[in-house]
């Protein structure tokens, strides 16, 4: 019978770039960043229907569960109000950072559709190649690969003040 040999990759340098520039092509980087945006429409729908008797809580709850794949206990009806009103303000700035954040990307990688004809004032400029370079390396490579570890610490504190107000 032959045996499946499992091998231990060591974790060094290479290996942890490696995973650093696959993180913006997993799925929990785009389901994160799903949640950081439609959190706050949700939050603010929750604020009148929490009033009505609505189960906010849930709701938010299953938000968490399906985009976060966190699990928070808590009871049927408890908690909608008060996470709504208070994680909105947080859900206001994460959402714009997100949005912000990810359109930057196709923004400097596509800097020649916006740039017009003038680039001896633009950052990387004098040369179109030059400015290009610089757009498309710092600005747009660049935040493609931080993108992902912003939204990862925006929604882990979205996700803390979830289990503080929802459990």
């Amino acid at each position: 019978m032959d045996s499946v040999r499992h091998v231990q990759v060591r974790d060094t340098a290479a290996v942890r770039i490696w995973r650093a520039v696959r993180e913006p092509f997993t799925a929990g980087t785009w389901a994160g960043s799903a949640y950081a945006v439609l959190a706050l429409p949700v939050s603010v729908a929750c604020v009148p229907l929490a009033l009505f008797g609505a189960p906010t809580a849930r709701w938010q709850r299953k938000l968490v569960r399906r985009f976060l794949g966190a699990d928070i206990p808590g009871t049927a009806r408890g908690g909608g109000l008060p996470h709504a009103l208070l994680a909105t303000p947080l859900n206001l700035i994460t959402a714009f950072s997100t949005l912000y954040g990810w359109a930057i990307v196709p923004m400097n990688l596509g800097w020649p559709l916006r740039a017009g004809s003038d680039y001896s004032s633009a950052w990387g400029g004098p040369t179109f190649a030059g400015a290009w370079a610089f757009h498309a390396v710092l600005g747009g490579i660049g935040f493609l690969l931080l993108m992902p570890w912003v939204v990862r610490g925006l929604t882990a504190v979205q996700l803390r003040v979830a289990r503080s107000l929802l459990s």
